[in-house]
């Protein structure tokens, strides 16, 4: 019975990431907005639907580790596994807007929650100010995307704007609407299977939420932006990432601190490591797009190199592994400062390549 509700989950997941791909390029095409625009509002926040249904309902249950683990988890999956596999596919452009407003709002975003949560908890007044947060923000990103869609408005040959094709629009709304429900229930299915392997091998609640939760619930993104990859709709693949991390800390963190009684408590073991990974993770993502807009193929094998590090060293502490020291030091006097040379050679390069361009004209 899991293995056949991890199978379904997968096929319906497949299935409607197709379908919102479709619909919401449509919709983007449709209504003149641009397709950036559209991944990180419709599309990021509909495939944040299973994470905001987790973490509600595990607030209202009192599972406070389930809750935060989710979003924590999701965000540093949806950076380093969904970004590394879909740039493998095809190296992803990251537009302007992304560099200079997105990502640093995700930057922000994630910076916060970790001082929310130094107390100990993230209460009922921090939440209602993660969920006005999220209303400003979706309110910027339409006004900006109206603001900037305004000269490609073709009108025609009596000077008139052309009505929009409703029949189009209704469409593309359809079908993204069935992609949701399918991502959703799909989502809901994997989850349930996953958690009950999970406790069927005796996992933590933490351990859980952080990779069978976190990952099941962000397996709509995984089918979105790597359906947008192949479909040649990167700013759909990469605005789905960065606007999931953004609803997942302000609408689904804030929601779940407004609805748990005592609000969303911060385990110890998650303030020490979990969140400020995540928030260095968001952190490292803005000089990775800075060379050259960009995330290259090399690039998106870091990002699921350092996946697979996460998780083994999650791993290795739930167990508690005698080669976990050893491993813990590899990752912090090899690994992080090599990539972190790798990533300043970039910068530097693309630096040099501007002052060339700027020199030659």
């Amino acid at each position: 019975m899991v293995i056949l509700a991890l199978i379904g989950g997968l096929v319906l997941l497949t299935a409607g990431a197709e379908v919102l791909v479709r619909g919401a390029s449509g919709l983007a095409r449709a209504v003149g907005l641009p397709s950036l625009i559209i991944g990180l509002t419709v599309v990021a926040f509909g495939t944040s639907a299973p994470e905001l249904a987790v973490s509600v309902k595990a607030s209202v249950t009192g599972q406070a580790d389930l809750a935060l683990g989710n979003v924590v988890g999701s965000n540093i999956f949806n950076v380093l596994f969904i970004l590394g596999v879909s740039a493998l596919i095809a190296p992803l452009v990251a537009s302007a807007q992304l560099v200079r407003l997105d990502v640093p709002v995700m930057i922000g975003a994630s910076g916060l929650v970790w001082l929310l949560a130094m107390d100990g908890s993230i209460g009922r007044v921090e939440g209602v100010g993660l969920l006005l947060g999220i209303v400003a923000y979706t309110a910027l990103l339409i006004y900006l995307g109206k603001r900037n869609s305004q000269p490609s408005i073709q009108k025609n040959s009596e000077g008139q704007i052309p009505p929009k094709k409703t029949a189009s629009i209704g469409r593309s709304i359809l079908f993204v609407a069935v992609g949701l429900v399918l991502l959703v229930l799909g989502a809901r299915w994997l989850v349930d299977g996953a958690v009950e392997l999970a406790r069927m091998l005796g996992v933590s609640e933490l351990m859980i939420g952080l990779t069978i939760v976190a990952a099941g619930t962000s397996m709509p993104e995984v089918a979105t932006s790597v359906v947008a990859s192949i479909r040649g709709e990167r700013d759909i693949a990469i605005g789905n990432v960065v606007g999931s991390n953004i609803f997942n800390i302000m609408a689904v963190l804030g929601a779940s601190a407004v609805i748990a009684p005592n609000g969303v408590a911060a385990a110890p073991a998650a303030l020490r490591f979990d969140i400020p990974v995540m928030a260095a993770i968001a952190f490292a993502c803005l000089p990775v797009f800075f060379t050259g807009g960009r995330i290259s193929r090399w690039e998106g094998a870091m990002f699921l190199g350092y996946y697979g590090a996460y998780v083994a060293f999650l791993i290795l502490t739930a167990v508690r592994h005698t080669s976990l020291a050893a491993f813990s030091s590899a990752m912090l006097w090899f690994v992080i400062p090599i990539s972190t040379l790798g990533v300043a050679m970039s910068v530097l390069l693309w630096t040099k390549k501007r002052r060339r361009e700027a020199v030659s004209e």
